[in-house]
């Protein structure tokens, strides 16, 4: 009988497994604290439960961390590491040092493949497999524990394979291990969500009272523009998404960071600028504007540093924060839009 990898599991559920076992719901407690914040893989190093307990938990279950088939650094100090699935699918997961602020920022998947297709994108052009579980989600960042140990990262963006709005339950599940005291222990203000414009599941983050940070990828300022490059827009039109964002900030009370990649000779230009400031005009917000990561087969252009430069300098007078992202680990194939998990492209 193969046994169940306990790595996923809430601390809800470890309570209630050993409730069912006739343990205090306590024990479940103590299980949990030893997976997420010891790292821990042996259950006989539990010493807090009687030898009796911790054979039968081994006995039926185990602690199988992830591992990486393959893992590449770029010379930025960027490390991309593909993780194979069980079922043979590929998800990939980046660690982003920043020796100028010090900051660690790993880019987690939470989905194999994506079903949003925007046209710039690698790992949309796959297509969409399936939705990580939690073990698969949290076990990525476990993994990188146990490498870097504290110095694994500072922030975590949920930015990788995957929309992450179309996998919102089993992603705050994911927050919630994070975030609890005998788990990660990391601050929710560190963790951020990006979204296409999914906007049931910005509804669902607002409703949910977790204090994680949004992000919106914009990438156009209007709806004529952004239906050209994310056809999400057409479900989702982007008067309807401004609502609903706007709406997060005022509850939350935290702004909103709309991430906005520069396509050459498509939303660089001073008309772009107008149109942006008036899109988000009463938006507690913060854009970060990045160039465009070329995809092998898409039809889109790099534009140039000055023209990145220059269009946040135009920006900057009419909205609240603008900053300019620099593109890490682009020559491993590890910048925004183009993770794809050797994952097959479909017919």
């Amino acid at each position: 009988m193969s046994k169940k990898n306990l790595i996923g599991a809430t601390n809800e559920q470890l309570e209630k497994m050993m409730e069912k076992r006739g343990e205090q719901r306590y024990r479940g407690r103590q299980l949990f604290k030893y997976i997420y914040r010891d790292n821990g893989i042996d259950f006989h190093d539990i010493t807090v439960l009687s030898k009796e307990l911790r054979q039968k938990l081994d006995d039926e279950f185990a602690i199988i961390p992830m591992e990486p088939s393959e893992t590449l650094k770029s010379e930025d100090g960027t490390i991309k590491y593909l993780f194979t699935l069980s079922d043979g699918l590929g998800i990939e997961t980046v660690r982003i040092p920043d020796p100028e602020s010090g900051r660690v920022t790993v880019c987690v998947s939470s989905q194999a493949g994506c079903a949003v297709a925007c046209k710039f994108c690698a790992t949309g052009a796959q297509g969409f497999k399936r939705n990580l579980t939690v073990g698969e989600i949290i076990g990525q960042m476990m993994y990188l524990r146990q490498v870097f140990l504290q110095d694994a990262f500072s922030n975590v963006v949920f930015m990788g394979m995957g929309e992450p709005m179309l996998n919102l339950e089993t992603v705050l599940k994911v927050v919630g291990i994070m975030t609890d005291g005998a788990g990660f222990s990391h601050g929710a203000k560190k963790i951020t969500v990006s979204t296409s414009g999914i906007i049931p599941g910005i509804n669902g983050l607002t409703r949910s009272g977790s204090k994680v940070r949004l992000a919106v990828s914009l990438n156009a300022p209007t709806q004529e523009k952004r239906v050209q490059i994310m056809p999400i827009s057409e479900k989702y039109p982007l008067d309807e998404l401004l609502v609903a964002v706007k709406e997060y900030a005022v509850v939350t009370g935290t702004r909103v960071t709309f991430e906005y990649a520069l396509f050459e000779g498509f939303n660089d230009t001073k008309q772009d600028v107008k149109d942006l400031a008036r899109t988000v005009r009463g938006i507690p917000c913060k854009i970060n504007i990045l160039a465009y990561n070329p995809v092998e087969g898409l039809p889109f252009g790099r534009p140039t540093p000055e023209s990145v430069d220059s269009f946040a300098k135009q920006l900057y007078p009419h909205v609240p924060a603008v900053t300019v992202r620099k593109s890490r680990g682009a020559d491993i194939q590890a910048a925004c839009g183009q993770l794809a998990g050797a994952i097959k492209p479909r017919r």
